[in-house]
């Protein structure tokens, strides 16, 4: 049907090696005549004045044409022969023109209208010579002109060469291409912003029934304001009312009384009668004298300015109410995790909001959608974790959760529905915590620690840390982030056998071992405070302070028991002895007070005394016999925190103090804890370890 011409364009090239790509050429003018032209008239077909008609016989002929054929033709046969074949054509009800068109030929039409007509640049020096296009160097050029050759880099490549007519046309289809992704684009963007439209109308009419609404209750409590003020007046004025209307009553009948009395008086000429009315008259004018005042006044008002109600109303209304807006870009808006993210532990991922323009927002309270879901080994969501979002009102955000396991998360945040640029953001749990801060090395100098054993933190001095440095008779002063301030040095801290520390309402309570010794001292200087010993004293290893009652505990790992004075030195009573039973201890490692007292010793268990001295319970009963606790501390919370040691493994325990149950563990799975002892906890949920193999002290955030 199409008539094609098969032409291989280009030659080969002399000085490099070239791909000669074979093209397929169709003749648009041949075409046109031979399919889109009326045989009869040879005017183009179109939708029109040459409209093609099909013909029963199968042949195609303009509308014009067929008009002009069937009028000189028909006479009254209706009827006439078709111009191509002679075919005998009967004329339908309609005429000619109630001929079915040509679908075809249409089709035709409709192809080639959309069809670029093909324009083959030639040379403008050879007129006859097609110029060609190298892929390869994005090189247009003719052979004649290059002498065969395009290139002077005399490389040996191969080069794909093609005429310059399809490249255009390729550059076409590609611009073309573009032409409609940008198009889509920008429908989407047309259609995002026509939906942001209509959101900020319905925002705007719930903001407008907000209002409404508001006032509407105002005005009511305006209203009953007011009908109870009406309602006040009226009862006052009642009162008045009925006391000066019962005076005038009273008046009324006195003024009755006197008159009856004085009728027929003229008439009177007995004179002790008139004596007696005339004594009896003055009664009643002294009488009336009373009468004369009214008992009740008529003063009654509204006063607005005995206090600042009004002021207060006034200033209260002009600030009832604002109309938030926002500038945040949610496109631009970033989230990341403030710190790795670790089981069982609070988890914080910070939101931070800007403007279109990229500058950072001051600003809060917009509307923030968030998702915290776990991934399964096959990436599949499960069940959305709990959170929490705190506005911080400058522009960021913090959500706030704990992951329940180790494992792949994702985290999804939306503001105004739209996703922000971070979004979602996948991040993975780790089931092993590391320190958030380590501090110190084997030695003697300023960060060095030689057989560090206990340490206590006081949280009223901003949560100074205080280490006890037993191997250099000294205690190192450190910052909460464990940077070192100074050194305390005392005589409680001689002969490096101080292995206990705590604070108390005025300083610090060391013990010494040695010289069985328990000694108060200024935490700022050093400076002795007070000095106790007990002769019933063997190997004191460990001292607590009850900052409620200002008892001092000591254990004593000798005699395995905790010895209880008051803060005077003066010994109170005794909790516990030698053995394996409950209430008995076998090498006490440290000893810690309750959240209401309570007595609470460690050796290869964890039990809690009364703070008179009874035993309570037992913690944790399944690690015993099975490794020993080195420190032990109780946080704010009632949760107790403390360091095990078992055969290879060292670790920290965070238990609840309720039942013992084991909450989680921490396992400073890149920092190997070797031995550890002593240890504090902070108000901010975080442990502070002494590593006595290590010689150094670690900060574990463990909440």
């Amino acid at each position: 049907m199409f008539q094609e011409e098969r032409t291989r364009l280009g030659e080969r090239m002399v000085s490099m090696s070239s791909t000669l790509v074979e093209t397929v050429s169709i003749n648009y003018e041949d075409f046109n005549e031979s399919f889109l032209t009326c045989g009869t008239c040879l005017c183009m077909y179109d939708g029109s004045e040459h409209t093609p008609k099909l013909l029963p016989c199968s042949h195609t002929v303009c509308l014009h044409c067929l008009s002009r054929i069937a009028a000189s033709q028909t006479r009254d046969t209706g009827s006439f022969r078709c111009p191509i074949c002679r075919e005998l054509i009967t004329i339908p009800r309609g005429g000619v023109s109630a001929l079915p068109p040509s679908f075809l030929v249409n089709q035709l039409l409709d192809l080639m209208s959309r069809q670029r007509r093909e324009v083959i640049p030639k040379c403008s020096v050879h007129i006859n010579q097609e110029l060609l296009f190298c892929e390869t160097c994005d090189t247009v050029f003719c052979t004649l002109c290059t002498g065969g050759s395009h290139s002077t880099s005399g490389t040996s490549c191969e080069h794909t060469i093609i005429p310059f007519s399809i490249a255009i046309k390729r550059m076409s289809e590609i611009l073309l291409y573009k032409a409609n992704e940008c198009i889509s684009k920008l429908s989407q963007a047309q259609d995002a912003v026509t939906q942001e439209l209509h959101r900020l109308d319905l925002a705007t009419e719930h903001c407008l029934d907000q209002v409404t609404r508001t006032f509407q209750d105002v005005s009511a409590l305006l209203e009953h304001r007011r009908q109870e003020m009406v309602a006040a007046v009226g009862a006052a004025c009642e009162e008045k009312r009925k006391v000066l209307e019962e005076q005038l009553a009273l008046i009324e009948g006195e003024k009755n009384k006197v008159e009856r009395e004085c009728e027929g008086l003229q008439y009177q000429v007995e004179v002790r009668n008139i004596t007696q009315r005339i004594g009896s008259l003055s009664e009643k004018l002294d009488a009336a004298g009373t009468l004369g005042e009214p008992r009740e006044n008529a003063f009654l008002t509204c006063d607005f300015t005995h206090n600042d109600s009004y002021a207060t109303l006034e200033t209260a209304l002009s600030k009832l109410g604002r109309v938030r807006t926002s500038t945040t870009f949610p496109s631009l808006c970033t989230a990341h995790l403030n710190s790795p993210a670790v089981t069982q532990l609070e988890t914080i991922a910070l939101i931070h909001t800007v403007d279109y323009h990229g500058d950072p927002r001051t600003s809060g309270g917009d509307p923030v959608t968030v998702e915290v879901l776990p991934l399964d080994d096959s990436g599949s969501e499960s069940a959305a974790l709990d959170f929490q979002i705190e506005d911080t009102e400058d522009g960021t955000y913090r959500i706030k959760f704990r992951p329940p396991a180790a494992g792949r998360y994702v985290l999804k945040v939306s503001v105004f529905e739209r996703p922000i640029k971070d979004c979602p953001l996948f991040f993975d749990v780790t089931e092993h915590n590391n320190p958030t801060a380590v501090y110190g090395s084997r030695g003697s100098g300023k960060d060095e620690f030689l057989q560090p054993v206990a340490v206590a933190v006081d949280e009223a001095d901003g949560g100074t840390v205080y280490v006890v440095d037993t191997g250099n008779s000294r205690i190192k002063v450190l910052t909460p982030e464990l940077e070192f301030v100074r050194h305390i040095e005392n005589e409680g801290l001689a002969g490096r056998s101080c292995t206990g520390i705590a604070v108390s309402n005025s300083g610090l309570v060391i013990v010494n071992w040695r010289n069985k010794s328990v000694t108060e001292l200024s935490p700022l200087h050093g400076d002795t405070l007070s000095k106790f010993s007990y002769n019933a004293f063997q190997e004191p290893i460990d001292v607590a302070v009850d900052r409620g009652y200002g008892h001092i505990l000591v254990a004593d790992n000798g005699l395995s028991c905790v010895f209880i004075f008051d803060s005077d030195g003066k010994i109170l009573f005794q909790v516990g002895k030698k053995g394996s039973q409950r209430g008995y201890f076998n090498l006490i490692s440290s000893v810690t007070v309750g959240p209401s007292g309570e007595i609470i010793v460690a050796d290869s268990r964890i039990q809690v005394f009364s703070a008179k001295g009874d035993f309570l319970e037992e913690l944790y009963p399944e690690g015993k016999g099975r490794g020993r606790y080195g420190g032990v501390a109780v946080d704010g919370e009632d949760r107790i925190i403390a360091t095990r040691s078992e055969k290879n493994r060292n670790y920290i325990q965070v238990l609840r103090f309720s039942d013992g149950g084991l909450i989680s563990t921490i396992d400073s799975h890149d920092y190997r804890l070797k031995r550890p002892s002593g240890m504090a906890v902070t108000s901010d949920h975080h442990v502070i370890v002494v590593d006595l193999g290590n010689d150094c002290v670690k900060k574990y955030r463990y909440w």
